[in-house]
């Protein structure tokens, strides 16, 4: 089995990282209403569906709007599936994920699609500078951010933030107003998470004297409060269903209606929002429009989480120490335990460990498992990670074990030699029959 390649580090003459070599790769219909649409991609992320704002559209009424995508990282390009009604099959097999070879077919729905990696790469620069706005570290990860920042603040574009709670949402949101043309107009925060769910339309578009029981008044909305400026909606995910058309329609229309009223009110506001959640595993839930989806992610961002680089957090405790009055010292060993210790509520809670530790409280969170629970993240999907990693994690090492035995795996683990054998086609292992 041929593995694609990886997405690469560049770096210059001093060996500093200066750009992201991206593999490219084609798409290309070959069975499904959309016969021979093709797509040339130089990216790490791609999403296919049906949707008209997916990055490969298809109009299968059998593919879901938000089907699965194509990730590349520093192991390879892989295939994830999103939780598509009809799910995303490889090799004729159904899969959660699964590596990429540079000439594969995928089946979603009626419709195929052929994956070819390409022979040239992409080389995407990365930003040079340790920071951006309040944002710090040097990591691939945040200097990758760093230059997607600053492209998008250039623009007015609608941008997404996603990321697990404590990894710096609204700081990023608050750079990338500073670095824009609207950073002198007003910056309106809305939290959707802390937003009582019969308060969330009045708290959006407004309302008008006597339009329910409590408003005296009449009042401004958070689109209005904007006007010319930025509108950042924290934590968009929690933003009821039967909402979710109507801040649709503002952003389509550039107006909001109040609550009550009887006009539009137009309104020149960029919008960036955040969440936590994955929305495209939202999307086929039910739990969130795909056109909403689409319509925020103009430029879907990602920070990345604490865990993910962790070579940052000796920088990070330096620059929470410089930001505390009188820069005060840690403790003899506090230092390394900090940087040892996970941060499942990631920069915040590393910033509050900081903060503690000068005051004399040591308590450094232990060194804990990476399978450790996070209240954050769904438990569907966090179910989904830990039993797909166990899975892979164990077949490798029984495979290994078993000498790429199939028939000694099968022994060894109490389960069929085809059950064994669909599990390590579905994480591409390999093995050999006897």
């Amino acid at each position: 089995m041929a593995a694609t390649r990886t997405l690469d580090v560049v770096v210059d003459a001093a060996g500093a990282p200066k750009a992201l070599r991206v593999p490219a790769f084609s798409l290309r219909v070959v069975k499904g209403p959309d016969l021979r649409l093709e797509r040339r991609f130089a990216t790490d992320r791609v999403l296919i569906g049906s949707s008209a704002g997916a990055q490969f559209p298809l109009t299968d009424p059998t593919v879901s709007a938000v089907h699965c995508e194509i990730l590349a990282d520093g192991e390879g390009v892989r295939v994830r599936d999103l939780g598509a009604k009809n799910g995303t099959l490889l090799g004729g097999r159904r899969v959660q994920q699964a590596w990429l070879d540079p000439k594969d077919d995928l089946a979603l729905g009626g419709t195929v699609v052929r994956f070819r990696q390409l022979a040239e790469d992409e080389d995407q620069p990365l930003e040079q500078a340790r920071g951006f706005g309040r944002l710090r570290g040097s990591s691939i990860g945040m200097r990758q951010l760093y230059a997607q920042l600053t492209r998008a603040a250039a623009t007015d574009v609608t941008v997404l933030f996603q990321a697990e709670t404590g990894c710096g949402k609204e700081l990023a949101a608050e750079a990338l107003v500073s670095e824009g043309p609207r950073r002198d107009k007003p910056l309106v925060v809305l939290d959707c998470g802390r937003l009582p769910p019969t308060l969330a339309e009045s708290e959006l578009f407004g309302h008008e004297k006597g339009s329910f029981t409590g408003a005296t008044s009449d009042r401004a909305g958070a689109f209005e409060r904007a006007q010319g400026g930025t509108l950042f909606i924290d934590e968009v995910g929690e933003l009821p269903l039967e909402l979710q058309p109507k801040l649709l329609g503002a952003l389509e229309r550039r107006s909001v209606q109040r609550l009550g009223g009887s006009r539009p009110i137009p309104v020149d506001v960029r919008v960036i929002a955040a969440t936590h959640r994955e929305l495209q595993l939202e999307v086929n839930r039910g739990t969130f429009r795909a056109d909403l989806f689409y319509r925020l992610a103009v430029a879907q961002l990602r920070i990345p989480s604490l865990r993910e680089r962790r070579e940052d957090i000796p920088e990070l405790i330096g620059h929470f120490l410089e930001q505390l009055p009188g820069s005060p010292s840690l403790p003899p060993g506090v230092f390394q335990r900090l940087c040892d210790a996970d941060y499942p509520g990631n920069v915040r809670e590393l910033r509050n460990a900081v903060e503690r530790a000068t005051l004399g409280f040591d308590q450094v969170p232990p060194p804990a498992p990476r399978e450790a629970v996070n209240l954050d993240i769904p438990f569907r999907l966090q179910k989904e990670r830990l039993v797909a990693g166990f899975e892979r994690a164990y077949f490798a090492r029984l495979l290994e074990a078993a000498g790429g035995n199939v028939s000694e795996a099968a022994r060894r683990s109490g389960l069929s030699r085809v059950h064994v054998h669909q599990i390590l086609r579905r994480w591409q292992l390999g093995g050999r029959s006897t």
